[in-house]
């Protein structure tokens, strides 16, 4: 029982890259163990698959932002705001080289 268990929290874990052969055997460990359906099986795992994609997910958007504000505090500036001050130059440069003709 608890191998089972933790056959299921690690395909959980790891749902998302989770071969379809890996699901397939864990879904028949289930149905013999559980007493359940196939689809009952496909349904557990496909939750599984879905709860681990939303919390891979989460996990990314929190890195994001964490090297986001890592960058803001150590001043390191963004593509978009280098973008801008590029424009900027170009624009000022374009005006000075207009006055000096």
């Amino acid at each position: 029982m608890f191998e089972l268990i933790e056959k299921t929290l690690m395909a959980g874990m790891g749902a998302v890259s989770l071969s379809q052969k890996k699901a397939e055997e864990l879904i028949q460990e289930i149905k013999q163990k559980f007493n359940v359906t196939e689809e009952e099986g496909k349904a557990l795992i496909d939750k599984i698959q879905d709860m681990a994609r939303e919390n891979q997910k989460k996990l990314e958007e929190l890195a994001h932002e964490e090297v986001k504000k890592s960058c803001e505090r150590l001043g390191v500036v963004t593509h978009e705001e280098f973008e801008k001050l590029k424009k900027k130059v170009q624009k000022l440069e374009r005006e000075l080289h207009g006055k000096e003709d």
